[in-house]
């Protein structure tokens, strides 16, 4: 009777736990995206707007995404210092998302609390036609809220901004109290 529900699969008990990467044609996320881009197009009126709205829905990806990548990644430990979660986003996140490492991490010369990663070309803005009055519109802001969600959701808090810049650079600025915590860290 057991073999009538194995015949030709294995059991489903015999299966590993862990799923398998997989990933999504490049296609199929252009199409998906382009879709995204144009839902919140139809519902503002100014390319702020626009850029806001994606960073909204990023910032949905981005609290389910760092769950997932923190138990899969780290066997479930979070990151209590600023250089290791930025290096965690610039490596792992990026990974998981677009397949690649980001292009480039550095810190502003003038201020500590402030951090730039750097993508020449960004998956996300690869496929998005941008009409010329809307030229400074970059969709990159989803990416964006992915990263602001995983910083505030790790215990970092840091505003997330978008901006041409040696491609597409995001500007993290942390909070005042992240970079107090992370030199009282440094100093034990």
């Amino acid at each position: 009777m057991e073999t009538r529900f194995t015949r030709g699969k294995s059991a489903i008990l015999e299966r590993p736990l862990s799923r398998p990467k997989t990933e999504v044609s490049v296609s199929a996320f252009a199409l998906l995206f382009s879709e995204v881009v144009q839902y919140c197009q139809s519902r503002v009126y100014s390319v702020s707007e626009l850029q806001a709205r994606l960073s909204d829905m990023g910032q949905k990806v981005g609290g389910s995404l760092l769950d997932v990548l923190v138990l899969r990644e780290k066997n479930g430990k979070r990151e209590t210092k600023v250089l290791n979660i930025l290096l965690f986003i610039k490596v792992s996140v990026w990974r998981a998302l677009f397949g690649k490492e980001a292009d480039k991490l550095e810190q502003a010369n003038d201020d500590d609390k402030t951090y730039y990663i750097i993508e020449k070309e960004p998956l996300v803005n690869t496929f998005i036609s941008v009409p010329k009055d809307n030229s400074t519109l970059n969709c990159a802001a989803f990416t964006g809220g992915i990263v602001e969600a995983i910083l505030t959701n790790s215990g970092f808090p840091a505003k997330v901004t978008v901006h041409w810049h040696k491609g597409t650079t995001l500007m993290i600025k942390f909070d005042e109290k992240v970079i107090a915590r992370d030199k009282a860290l440094e100093g034990k």
